[in-house]
């Protein structure tokens, strides 16, 4: 199987199974974002205690891109601290040349911080497509930035 079969394999896994889809009950941070140009919307649940996420819960319409990120985000949050969070994050939006960096996954490297979002690097082919992936990951800096000034 090649590399592009299996990355469309798992970026449709996680829309047609999304894990932790839901909401959380209790205390907990939430946030929505949403992509005007296509639709797409996002919901976030998240609970830290100290620095570490916990829980995330998930919830979402829109295209196999845009939730399949977000399926997969919520399964690597859970047990990160927030700055390995904000790693993520930053690493994430450098795949998909967002932001600062510009820097693709290697493949063949093993142990990335990333895991299955690795799968979406084929997106940045496509620039239309790449605001479909990074919506959770904005939806996430709105929480964990609502968050901070909350907690200031």
């Amino acid at each position: 199987m090649a590399l592009d079969e299996l990355y469309r394999e798992v970026i449709l896994d996680h829309y047609r199974n999304p894990r932790r889809k839901g909401v959380l009950e209790g205390d907990h941070i939430h946030a929505e974002g949403q992509n005007p140009s296509c639709g797409d919307e996002f919901s976030l649940d998240l609970q830290v205690e100290g620095d570490v996420v916990v829980d995330v819960a998930i919830q979402g319409i829109g295209c196999s891109i845009s939730q399949a990120s977000g399926s997969m985000m919520a399964e690597a949050l859970i047990g990160k601290s927030l700055p390995e969070v904000t790693e993520m994050t930053d690493k994430f939006k450098a795949m998909m040349g967002i932001g600062e960096g510009d820097n693709p996954v290697n493949p063949e490297r093993p142990g990335s911080i990333l895991g299955d979002l690795e799968a979406l690097q084929g997106v940045r082919k496509f620039p239309v497509r790449v605001k479909c992936a990074d919506l959770p990951w904005t939806t996430l800096e709105g929480a964990l930035e609502s968050a901070a000034a909350t907690a200031s």
